[in-house]
């Protein structure tokens, strides 16, 4: 039985592991689910931890130390070295206290209380068998710090599986996948990728994989990372009652590739408005197969070739505006959303000392206006964020398109000529309202107060 978060990034797949003992676009909804308040509703047997009794392993001061917490101790240098995108990780916790910690995050005794919570099949919970809720607060504050960590959306699914049964054949997954293991064992068995760092989900035969590279069984408490493509299978051992693990999956459709596909095609619009060559006509009958197709190849090479270096020195700009938008669209909003809704503290005024809060969850975007001509388009700049985002309706997959009011609700649009002052902002510990690189007091006073009223800035 999985309760997932996000179902396309589901529980991963990989090449050799190493060992470390301690003294995851095709979405699906968050499950809905009662508070942790509801425990006194279960029979005492089943009475789950409280989390506020169990000391946590992990330490959320910051994006970087809770990742740093979570793979410990490999220290998150080696792991990205060494592993990251290259083969799988096991490490073996004996400490009862980061079992008793993953547990805190859901349990079987969880669905008890889940059940009554207007669960819609498929949607919010699945029941799948291989034959021969709403995330709890804890996993909000993982997740959304993990979002920050990497850059990208986050997904959860958690898997339940009775003894001696499997819920999916041998498959890859197109996400990194990060496996906690918080009740009884799992056996997992990773195999070579067929398609290295797959971007696609898709189930492989028994006669293709081969044997396994690494046979492992997870006890409550370890952690298993594999990255994207690694193919895997996973049974809950015979004498073991039941398994509850939660996955943890991220950089989805974040590839180079992504990228380019996301950066090229409004930047070649863009460049054929300033540039004639970009305008001439492809040769006369070159769709029908004409043999100068070799001629514009090398035509073609050469425009990319100019295009290439202006990036290399910085003479043109690399934006990355939809993945941005999707990014910022559809993760989840600070941890405590409640109290961000509305701005808070003093006023800012030219003499005050500022900062912008909530960095990692704001992007700053360069993009053309809503008016388009045959002159070369003008840009705005647009700051995008996550604090007013719905946690129910995180990676559910909605484009930017689909959304109404986005300017109003989740961001603001302000002149090109603000660049420079907003990128002060965002490097800046604590700057002067009145030092900011604009042309006029106004226009400093103008900006200071937009970023205000989004709860973006306070004043120090």
């Amino acid at each position: 039985m999985m309760a997932s978060g996000r179902s396309g990034q589901s529980a991963g797949a990989h090449t050799s592991s190493t060992q470390i003992k301690m003294p995851k676009k095709s979405t699906a909804k968050s499950v809905k689910r009662g508070s942790s308040d509801n425990d006194e509703q279960l029979p005492p047997k089943q009475s789950r931890l409280k989390h506020s009794d169990i000391p946590s392993p992990l330490c959320f001061n910051s994006p970087v130390s809770l990742f740093e917490s979570l793979i410990q101790p490999m220290g998150t240098e080696q792991f990205f070295r060494e592993y990251w995108e290259k083969k799988p990780l096991h490490l073996q916790r004996s400490d009862p206290s980061t079992a008793s910690y993953y547990q805190s995050l859901f349990q079987l005794s969880d669905l008890q209380s889940l059940c009554s919570n207007n669960l819609e099949y498929y949607r919010d919970i699945n029941v799948v068998r291989c034959i021969n809720g709403k995330k709890k607060d804890e996993l909000w504050k993982i997740q959304e710090k993990l979002e920050c960590f990497f850059g990208a959306l986050v997904g959860s699914n958690v898997y339940i599986t009775p003894q001696e049964s499997q819920g999916l054949p041998p498959h890859y997954d197109d996400v990194e996948v990060f496996i906690l293991q918080l009740e009884g064992q799992k056996h997992w068995r990773l195999y070579s990728p067929t398609v290295p760092l797959a971007a696609e989900y898709s189930v492989e035969s028994e006669e293709r994989i081969g044997s396994p590279t690494h046979d492992i069984v997870l006890k409550a408490g370890d952690l298993l990372y594999f990255p994207r493509g690694t193919i895997h299978q996973a049974e809950t051992p015979a004498g073991v009652d039941h398994s509850t693990h939660v996955t943890l999956s991220t950089y989805q459709r974040m590839s180079l590739g992504d990228l380019l596909l996301d950066i090229f095609p409004s930047l070649l619009c863009d460049r054929s408005k300033s540039e004639v060559s970009l305008r001439q006509g492809i040769p006369r009958r070159l769709l029908l197969g004409n043999s100068e197709g070799l001629d514009t190849a090398r035509l073609l090479a050469a425009r990319f070739r100019s295009l290439a270096d202006e990036m290399e020195t910085g003479m043109q700009e690399v934006t990355s505006t939809h993945m941005k938008r999707d990014f910022i669209m559809n993760r989840l909003p600070p941890y405590s959303q409640q109290e961000l809704l509305t701005p808070s503290g003093k006023i800012p005024a030219l003499e005050d000392m500022v900062c912008l809060r909530f960095k990692d969850h704001m992007v700053i975007t360069v993009e053309p206006s809503q008016e388009r001509t045959d002159e070369a388009t003008e840009l705005v700049i647009s700051v995008l964020h996550s604090l007013k985002n719905q946690r129910e309706s995180h990676m559910m997959g909605e484009s930017c398109d689909e959304q109404d009011g986005l300017n109003i609700s989740w961001g603001l649009q302000f002149p090109l000529s603000h660049l420079q002052a907003l990128r002060q902002l965002q490097q800046a510990e604590q700057l002067a309202v009145d030092q900011l690189q604009l042309p006029t007091q106004e226009a400093k006073l103008s900006l200071v107060l937009a970023l205000w009223s989004e709860n973006l800035l306070v004043v120090l």
